[in-house]
C-alpha cells in the first residue's frame, strides 16, 4: 500500500516536473543568449580601441618620422640654437700615427688652440 502511494505522487508530479524542466531550459537558453550578447558588445568595445590606439601609434609614427627628418633637424639647429653648417677646414681626421702634440703645433699656427 505504501508502494502505490509513492507510485501515485510521483505519477501527479511527472508533469510538473516536466514543465520545471522545460521552464529551467528555456532560462538557461535566455541566459546563454544574454551572455552572448554581452560578450559581443565587449569584443565590440575591444576591437574599437584597438582601431584607435593603431590609429595613434600610425599617426606617433609619421610624426616621428617628420621630427627627425634631416631637413627639419638642421632648420631648427639653425634657428633655435644658431648653429652653422660645418666647413672643410674644420673637420680633422685623425689617423693611429697622429700624436696629440702635432695636433696642437697644427693649432697653434693657425692661431687657435681649440
Amino acid at each position: 500500500m505504501n508502494s502505490d502511494f509513492y507510485h501515485e505522487d510521483i505519477q501527479r508530479l511527472k508533469p510538473f516536473l516536466s514543465v520545471g524542466f522545460i521552464i529551467i531550459t528555456l532560462f538557461s537558453l535566455v541566459f546563454l543568449k544574454m551572455e552572448e550578447r554581452r560578450r559581443s558588445y565587449v569584443v565590440l568595445k575591444l576591437t574599437r580601441e584597438y582601431k584607435k590606439e593603431s590609429e595613434l601609434k600610425k599617426q606617433k609614427e609619421i610624426q616621428l618620422a617628420k621630427l627627425i627628418r634631416p631637413e627639419f633637424i638642421e632648420s631648427i639647429a639653425k634657428e633655435k640654437m644658431t648653429l652653422r653648417r660645418i666647413k672643410a677646414t674644420q673637420i680633422i681626421h685623425l689617423s693611429p700615427n697622429t700624436s696629440v702634440t702635432y695636433l696642437k703645433s697644427v693649432s697653434l699656427k693657425n692661431g687657435s688652440l681649440n
